[in-house]
């Protein structure tokens, strides 16, 4: 059987849930997850898990905020006037919004508002989040 190491290109059949058991991604009715493993391109503990597999293994994996999307961040919050928001949009809380950087753009979500600031969060949505995956090794190349 064919073992997926690091260099290997992996497709994985995925569902990952919150400790809840809330479910918050599946490749279920899609094409399997296609990566190379060590490129870094998927989090860390997902990665590390992957390595060692043979194709048709299932396992249940489960990853600390550290090897996922690392810990929730306060300094990714920011409270901005109002009027700094373009007059053709209508905030919302949860609304997804982009904000242009000189370095690129930074993907937040409105996290809060009032009637003069609105609060922004740039840490990703599962950040602070302990993650439960139940993978199955479909092919390594």
């Amino acid at each position: 059987m064919q073992k997926a190491t690091t260099g290997s290109i992996v497709k994985v059949h995925y569902t990952g849930k919150l400790s809840d058991g809330t479910v918050f991604d599946s490749s279920e009715n899609r094409e399997p997850l296609e990566f190379r493993v060590g490129d870094g391109h998927i989090i860390k503990g997902f990665e590390n898990a992957i390595e060692g597999m043979s194709v048709g293994e299932k396992k249940t994996i489960n990853i600390s905020a550290d090897e996922a999307y690392g810990p929730h961040r306060n300094d990714l919050i920011v409270r901005i006037e109002r009027s700094q928001i373009p007059l053709d949009i209508t905030p919302a809380i949860g609304m997804n919004l982009q904000i242009k950087q000189p370095n690129g753009v930074i993907n937040v979500v409105i996290a809060d508002m009032d009637e003069s600031s609105i609060t922004l969060d740039a840490n990703h949505p599962l950040a602070g989040k302990d993650l439960t995956f139940d993978i199955e090794l479909v092919e390594v190349a």
